[in-house]
């Protein structure tokens, strides 16, 4: 079994073993482990802890939930296209330095947020927060990867830990700062964690080496096509609470074909198609996890909406009971991750994928009066589809790549996990508009409920992998 999939199977246990036996690695390792898992879960972190302020936005801002959209949509798109860049800037630039400028660039965002003079200027700050926190993954990781060879898989595990369940427990902390504060908490918690990364960074990375990239290294042309043809697509989903638009349909598809072509050519593309249309299965995975994401974002940000606009409930309560669906992802995964050693990942998405279909369903449930046992209940089955896909998707992308192909592998599961979150926001704005009913909730329901559909469809048609057990020496 290869070391990046036995990462993501055994991440809690590994998380568990190193609780408990630290002397496994020494005080140098542990410090860099640190310094870069408070970095990298400030991005997943801040995607979803504003979900539950944007009833409290709205009402500052005087803006409907079609507008408000547009403070998550950039925030994706500005991810989208940070990560794969801050990624190369990495190698190009050096990795404390981009790590650096990250945390620097978090830091100004999350000063001024709070101070925005109106919609528009918060907007802008969150792009910046976004382009900030992008380069913390790429770079963190590579940093692992260099200063940790030996117990890499426990290091590496650890990371996953974070980033895979900090955006699960977004709209529980977001509820509890809203509680006893207002929406500018939100931003100014983050400096804990920048405080926290900042400093240990600056102790035990390694300094850079002189940096022999250029700016001309990288694809401009590519990132700038592929920004622009996501913002039509954005564009376009954001148009359909007001009628079907076919002068931005054609234009999106148009961009999207035009970039498609311009990639084909290029000997280092932002992305890579080539790889895509030589790895069927692999681009149904990313198709797959677009899915995904678009079912799993529109709950963590419409549930919060409706519970106040609707149920009534305060941000702390609506905080709580979100922490159904961050609790019990959480409590299945090690349970998703020694079935897969078993059984491969194919039996895991299945059941995930039906789970999704389910929870979608019994939101169904949900009236205007509903008892908050129905809303949990519904959460909790969401919770567990969370924890079963999360962790069976990554395993199974690395079914179908090599160990040389990790790399571009690895970034573009995170490009199509930031498509399937603006594709999100597109479809909240469009199934909420200018107000959020029950009736609305029950549209987004049925949406869900038809992905997860989807989602079981190509699971289905996913070759089934088996792999004997694979355990890592204790060193």
């Amino acid at each position: 079994m290869s070391e990046e999939l036995y990462v993501k199977k055994e991440a809690w246990e590994v998380y568990w073993t190193l609780a408990i036996e630290p002397s496994r690695m020494n005080r140098k390792e542990l410090l860099l482990i640190t310094a870069v898992a408070l970095g990298t879960l400030l991005n997943p972190l801040n995607t979803t802890m504003i979900s539950v302020a944007l009833a409290r936005l709205q009402e500052d801002f005087q803006l409907t939930f079609a507008d408000i959209s547009w403070l998550i949509s950039t925030y994706y798109l500005a991810s989208a296209i940070g990560q794969p860049v801050m990624g190369k800037w990495s190698d190009l630039f050096g990795r404390k330095r981009v790590f650096m400028l990250g945390l620097f660039l978090v830091t100004l965002s999350s000063s001024l947020a709070p101070l925005s003079p109106s919609y528009g200027w918060l907007i802008g700050f969150r792009i910046i927060q976004a382009i900030g926190s992008s380069a913390l993954f790429p770079s963190g990781m590579g940093m692992i990867r260099s200063q940790i060879t030996s117990r890499q898989a426990r290091a590496l595990g650890i990371l996953s830990i974070f980033s895979s369940t900090s955006a699960a427990f977004g709209p529980s902390l977001g509820g509890l700062l809203l509680h006893y504060g207002d929406w500018p908490l939100i931003f100014l918690c983050n400096f804990p964690f920048i405080a926290g990364s900042f400093v240990l960074a600056w102790k035990v990375f390694p300094n850079d080496a002189a940096s022999s990239g250029r700016a001309s290294d990288m694809d401009w042309r590519g990132v700038m096509l592929f920004c622009v043809a996501i913002f039509m697509w954005l564009l376009f989903f954001l148009s359909l609470s007001d009628g079907y638009s076919l002068w931005k349909l054609a234009a999106s598809v148009i961009l999207t074909v035009w970039f498609y072509r311009f990639e084909l050519r290029r000997s280092k593309p932002f992305i890579d198609v080539v790889f895509l249309r030589q790895n069927i299965n692999v681009t149904l995975i990313y198709a797959q996890f677009i899915l995904t994401n678009v079912a799993f974002y529109s709950i963590m940000f419409g549930i919060p909406s409706y519970l106040q606009r609707v149920q009534r409930m305060d941000p702390q309560q609506t905080g709580l009971v979100m922490l159904s669906i961050a609790g019990f992802s959480v409590l299945v995964t090690p349970i998703v991750g020694r079935w897969i050693d078993r059984r491969g990942s194919k039996p895991s998405l299945i059941v995930g994928t039906a789970c999704v279909i389910a929870g979608a369903l019994l939101l169904l449930l949900i009236q205007d009066d509903a008892s908050v046992f129905t809303i949990f209940l519904a959460l909790c089955v969401l919770g567990i589809a969370n924890g079963f896909n999360n962790l069976g998707m990554q395993t199974s992308l690395y079914d179908f790549v090599t160990k040389e192909e990790t790399g571009v592998a690895s970034g573009l599961f995170m490009t199509s996990r930031f498509i399937g979150t603006i594709l999100s926001s597109s479809l909240l704005a469009a199934l909420f508009g200018e107000s959020i009913t029950t009736a609305h909730l029950h549209s987004m329901a049925w949406t869900c409920a038809g992905l997860g559909v989807l989602m079981f469809v190509l699971t289905l048609r996913l070759p089934q992998v088996n792999r004997p057990v694979a355990h890592e020496k204790a060193g």
